[in-house]
């Protein structure tokens, strides 16, 4: 519920007070005598959902130059404003939802003031920095609670919507702003890393899970980037944490940003493009769902003359984010179908070796594990060789085993390595052939000797 002051302008006191009887609204009014061009002070409560059509129809009288309060009110006793409610319910649904004169404040107040943006976002980059070199989801995490973008990110579309020239500029710069010192930020960070040794991936950063995921995205970072742009409209207008929901956006926007620095302080260029492309594309994926998510929601002016100024920009600004979004989309299908040919190609050598490991002669050989590799040509990576590791005790069977093994994967590939890896296992003291260490597995480090074979051919 919602308690509005209005001061009304001289000439203008007969024309309020007509429409808010039309609207059944119970006011009490008090003549104004500051001698400051009002003529009357009026207050009244309002459901939430009747605060934007009320003023809309005020503002149709003339009186542009009026001043409006809208402050929140805990409760209200009376029947009048029982029936205001009901009547403004649409058909017995009473959740709230923000008027647009109230959602114009919200936005401009969930972004800080430069000065503090910049802090913020500074030390939410040193974090998410430090986290992803670190591999610690944990301290990610942490990076994207900190960081204020939910503001900026939710001030452009309101202004599109609404029509505030200001509100959107602002938005938008505090955006391409935010996404630049934090890449800037983590490009030094991750070099004085690289300096002092700390090197977590060894040569190879991207190795480290935290940034793999993030060099080589799927078409799954754009759902979540799609999710907190609707989210974040939704917290917005239905009352719920911004806070929360802050912390969506955030983390489809800061962790990308900081493997960006990342890769471009070890010379990864490659990585550092795929990780320049999940930036872009969740920019592109949380404006455009934010600004489809208003206009449906109605937030738009509804006055006669008011809508086309606005339908207009609204129109184009989502055609430019859903033409980009489509265009750098393609590359994330790209990884996504190789994704699904590595699983569906795992699962299908596992299927291979296991029939080929059904004959009486192999009774004693257990498949280790099936494992499909992709290469390091990031963004657009490809399957490099396809690992199968198989355990026994007899190493005599070693070579036939391994064309059967071989043969029955490569003719599900097209240009990987096939490596077939024999862990031979004998008694410790027998003579199970050559040993090249021991093995670390708890079940058998201590009974037994192992023997590697590797066998290694192109399909």
């Amino acid at each position: 519920m919602r308690y509005l002051e209005i001061a009304v302008p001289e000439g203008h006191r007969r024309g309020v007070l007509d429409i808010l009887e039309d609207e059944g609204i119970d006011y009490v009014v008090s003549d104004e005598t500051s001698g400051r061009g009002y003529t009357a002070v009026v207050r009244f409560p309002l459901p939430t959902r009747a605060v934007e059509p009320v003023l809309d129809r005020l503002n149709r009288t003339g009186i542009d130059d009026a001043r409006v309060v809208v402050v929140d009110a805990e409760t209200v006793i009376s029947q009048q404003f029982d029936d205001l409610l009901d009547h403004h319910s649409h058909g017995g649904t009473r959740g709230e939802r923000t008027s647009r004169q109230v959602l114009r404040r919200k936005a401009d107040e969930l972004t800080p003031t430069f000065s503090i943006y910049v802090t913020m976002l500074l030390i939410s980059a040193v974090v998410a920095t430090a986290g992803l070199l670190a591999d610690s989801p944990a301290v990610v995490v942490g990076s994207m609670v900190i960081a204020p973008l939910i503001g900026p990110a939710l001030a452009a579309n309101v202004g599109i919507v609404t029509g505030d020239d200001d509100l959107r500029s602002t938005g938008f710069a505090y955006q391409v702003a935010g996404v630049t010192i934090v890449v800037a930020a983590s490009v030094g960070l991750a070099t004085v890393a690289r300096l002092a040794g700390l090197e977590p991936g060894g040569v190879d950063i991207v190795v480290v899970a935290e940034l793999q995921e993030r060099v080589s995205p799927n078409l799954l970072s754009l759902l979540v980037a799609l999710g907190a742009g609707v989210a974040g409209i939704l917290s917005l207008t239905r009352g719920f944490s911004e806070a929360i929901v802050g912390v969506m956006i955030a983390a489809a926007l800061i962790p990308p940003a900081a493997a960006v620095g990342i890769t471009v302080a070890w010379g990864m260029y490659g990585a550092a493009a795929g990780a320049t492309l999940l930036v872009v594309v969740n920019l592109l994926s949380i404006n455009l769902a934010a600004l489809v998510t208003l206009w449906i929601a109605g937030y738009r002016p509804q006055g006669l003359f008011e809508v086309s100024p606005t339908r207009r920009p609204t129109y184009t600004y989502a055609a430019i984010f859903g033409i980009g979004l489509v265009v750098l989309a393609a590359p994330l299908l790209s990884v996504t179908m190789l994704d699904f040919h590595a699983t569906q190609l795992t699962s299908t050598a596992d299927e291979e070796i296991e029939a080929a490991l059904e004959e009486p002669a192999y009774d004693d050989l257990e498949v280790e594990s099936v494992q499909v590799r992709l290469d390091d040509d990031y963004p657009i990576r490809s399957i490099d060789r396809v690992v199968v590791t198989v355990s026994g005790t007899d190493p005599g069977q070693v070579p036939e085993l391994a064309d059967r093994i071989y043969d029955a994967v490569a003719m599900h590939t097209d240009e990987p390595v096939v490596e077939v890896r024999f862990v031979i296992a004998a008694e410790r003291g027998g003579d199970g052939g050559e040993s090249a260490g021991q093995l670390s597995d708890t079940d058998r480090a201590d009974a037994m000797d192992v023997v590697v074979v590797t066998r290694t051919e192109h399909a």
